[in-house]
């Protein structure tokens, strides 16, 4: 028996078991609470552009409208360069936020009425509205994807100038044309196939969300942070993972479908455990 997963969900919680031989080493709980926004991306709506503040509110479907400074605006047409820095550090919020080198004012780009995709950078407090900006990023296991910036950069963090060097250049090679990826600290020593499919995995997140975006009128969700399931599906469900076995028939059937568009070889590592008796008690797990 080698390395297992485990995953157990009910309405108030779900639990999540790894096991190695039999032996569990390690246990994550995600109990059911209020929402975090951060990261959610929307379809949203201009409802109102302030020339004075070169800002404008966007209407994402929530209690508040969002707020969008023209800093945070990613336009096709405008003009002028988005830059990142050279090297990023993974810290915090991921990826550095992109700053662009020229600007129109933002009654010249926006108008109500107006549809854009947007994403939550900052959540409401108080009585204001989320901030929000137009540069999307998505984190996956050993990167940070930017689809509106077309930059490669890699973590500070990792110390050896060869082994960034040689990060850099796979990016360079697995990149898709147009897109942006930053390298994780945790992708230190990772190799090729690794990134590869944290690149898989990425787009298959992006595709979805511009699937729902033709699809659904403003304002919409178009992707919700991962939960626990899909970040461990993400993080760990890696090619030593013998058997990933899941208690709920629907997560069950939602994870099985996107490992098969991303990692078709794993899908039958996935199964679905429907006995009366619990699952952790089945596996021995105690918490």
């Amino acid at each position: 028996m080698g390395q297992e997963i485990a995953i157990s969900i009910t309405r108030e919680e779900t639990r999540v078991a790894v096991l190695d031989n039999g032996v569990v080493t390690d246990l994550y709980v995600d109990r059911a609470k209020r929402q975090d926004f951060v990261g959610n991306i929307y379809k949203g709506k201009v409802v109102k552009v302030l020339p004075g503040m070169q800002a404008a509110f966007v209407d994402i479907g929530l209690e508040r409208a969002a707020f969008l400074h023209v800093s945070d605006l990613s336009m096709d047409t405008e003009p002028g360069d988005t830059l990142v820095d050279s090297d990023e550090d993974d810290k915090g919020p991921e990826v550095p936020r992109p700053r662009r080198q020229t600007t129109r004012p933002i009654e010249q780009l926006l108008q109500e009425g107006q549809e854009l995709m947007v994403q939550i950078s900052k959540g409401p407090i108080g009585t204001k509205g989320p901030r929000v900006t137009t540069y999307v990023s998505l984190p996956g296991r050993s990167l940070v994807f930017m689809p509106n910036v077309e930059h490669i950069g890699v973590s500070r963090r990792i110390p050896k100038d060869e082994e960034r060097a040689r990060l850099k250049e796979i990016m360079k090679r697995l990149r898709r044309p147009g897109y942006g990826y930053i390298v994780r600290t945790v992708s230190e020593g990772v190799k090729e196939d690794d990134l590869r499919s944290d690149v898989e995995f990425l787009n298959v997140l992006w595709q979805d969300a511009l699937k729902k975006r033709e699809e659904l009128p403003a304002p919409s969700l178009l992707h919700s942070d991962l939960t626990l399931t899909f970040r461990v599906v993400r993080d760990l469900f890696t090619k030593r993972v013998e058997r990933l076995v899941i208690d709920s028939k629907e997560e069950y059937e939602a994870v099985k479908d996107f490992v098969h568009r991303v990692l078709p070889e794993q899908t039958n590592r996935i199964h679905f455990y429907d006995k009366e008796e619990s699952l952790f008690d089945h596996l021995g797990i105690e918490m």
